[in-house]
């Protein structure tokens, strides 16, 4: 059975804006070119167009028209955490990187108890049933969802602690880490590359078919505890992963 008129408009754009055809910026043509087009009504046609938005592909700027969404990749440098930082900073990485950008950087926060589960429990030597800490965290640039940052902590580590606040904190949960006395020397850096759970697509508005990298990036102290554990989600059209090396 073929599919309805508006699903076959929005599949093909869809298609034009994953191959290329279609460009970041570029007009897609108007409701009544598309209508003659397709022979169907405007109303069809603003139908299949409303699901490419809802996708996050195109945006309306009336009275113009549609366009495809114009989204810069953030470059993300998994060992840049690990590089010296002001004893006060007044951002935090994150907010520094999108800021000297000239592109205004924001979050969202929460921090709730959970049962640690299989993945955190292996790497923080915890029981699956252990309670952890977790941060939460949504990072926008210019106000778009650009990638999600949820760090995990042993209760026992940080209660009573910032880090159970909801707040922003500039200097970040490692220096908080360490003023506790668990200092982080190394850390593990594992990067997975799979499909969004229905709670990323739904926190970072993703299309259908957009896969996502999952960097765990494990952090422990010089006697060899494992203290945090952050999980951070980010969309394969949102993000350049960048790796630098140097040979002595």
């Amino acid at each position: 059975m073929e599919a309805p008129a508006y699903q076959r408009i929005a599949a093909t754009f869809r298609g034009r804006i994953a191959t290329g055809v279609l460009r970041p910026g570029d007009q897609l043509p108007t409701e009544h070119d598309l209508a003659d087009q397709f022979g169907v009504a405007r109303q069809t046609v603003r139908a299949g167009l409303g699901v490419l938005v809802g996708e996050g592909l195109i945006v309306a700027r009336r009275p113009r028209g549609y366009f495809v969404r114009e989204r810069e990749h953030m470059v993300y440098r998994p060992q840049e955490k690990s590089r010296p930082r002001p004893a006060v900073p007044e951002m935090d990485r994150f907010s520094e990187q999108i800021a000297a950008t000239g592109r205004t950087p924001s979050y969202s926060i929460e921090v709730a108890l959970i049962e640690a589960g299989a993945d955190l429990a292996e790497r923080l030597r915890l029981d699956p049933s252990a309670t952890v800490v977790a941060r939460r965290r949504v990072r926008y640039i210019n106000g778009e969802p650009t990638n999600i940052n949820d760090s995990h902590f042993p209760i026992d580590l940080v209660r009573d602690s910032e880090i159970m606040l909801p707040a922003y904190l500039a200097r970040g949960t490692d220096r908080v880490l360490a003023e506790l006395g668990y200092a982080q020397h190394r850390a593990i850096d594992e990067i997975f590359v799979r499909m969004p759970t229905p709670d990323e697509v739904h926190r970072l508005g993703l299309g259908p078919g957009t896969p996502v990298a999952v960097h765990f990036d494990t952090g422990y102290t010089e006697s060899g505890r494992p203290v945090q554990c952050a999980v951070n989600v980010l969309p394969g059209d949102r993000h350049r992963i960048v790796f630098e090396r140097h040979w002595s």
